[in-house]
């Protein structure tokens, strides 16, 4: 089945870095859009970020562009998202995530399977 394990999480300074990685497994990794999406306390579903299935295409969200860098390795099946000059306000958990819909950028959360998530901290 299909399994997304989030890691690279923890707690950060204010204009530090951390780099998520995403590890996949039990489907053809190659064939799916992949997706970041983040969740601060007390609010709602973010898009961070997401990729096509060769890598040659990405989206940012407005706040993190210029300081986040989504990319994938179809041969080792992983997603990473590499985050820098990082903010208080990037405080979330981080869900690596997959659209169920292999070739398409679906842009719908209920179309996605998830990961467990990692806690990013961001804090002086």
């Amino acid at each position: 089945q299909v399994r997304l394990v989030e890691s690279g999480g923890g707690l950060v300074q204010p204009g530090g870095s951390l780099r998520l990685s995403c590890a996949a497994s039990g489907f053809t990794f190659s064939s799916y859009w992949m997706y970041w999406v983040r969740q601060a306390p007390g609010k709602g579903l973010e898009w961070v970020s997401r990729i096509s299935t060769g890598g040659g295409v990405t989206y940012y969200a407005d706040s993190v562009k210029g300081r986040f860098t989504i990319s994938r390795d179809n041969a080792q099946n992983t997603l990473y998202l590499q985050m820098n000059s990082l903010k208080s306000e990037d405080t979330a958990m981080y869900y690596c995530a997959k659209d169920q819909h292999p070739g398409f950028n679906t842009g719908s959360y209920d179309q996605l399977n998830w990961g467990q998530g990692t806690q990013v901290t961001v804090s002086s």
